[in-house]
């Protein structure tokens, strides 16, 4: 799995996890219903760590929470 799959599971996963809505995420987050629309559907190839931060933030977790999820141990080689 690519990094970028995994963020976009994870944010998937955290929303859920809380009941809200992507654009319920976006809101809270202040974050543009596109960017992370775009995000999640990978019109995005590399989400910026300030859009991660500001979902993190409007989630109540930090960057460490969102990144020690099981999904980010077992990443593939990117380079190729």
């Amino acid at each position: 799995m690519k990094s970028r799959e995994a963020v976009v599971l994870r944010i998937l996963e955290l929303a859920e996890s809380r009941d809200i809505t992507i654009n319920n995420l976006a809101t809270i987050s202040a974050v543009p219903p596109t960017t992370l629309k775009n995000i999640i559907y990978g019109n995005t190839e590399n989400p910026g760590i300030a859009t991660i931060t500001k979902l993190c933030d409007g989630l109540g977790i930090t960057l460490k929470e969102f990144f020690s999820a099981d999904i980010f141990g077992c990443l593939e080689q990117e380079i190729e």
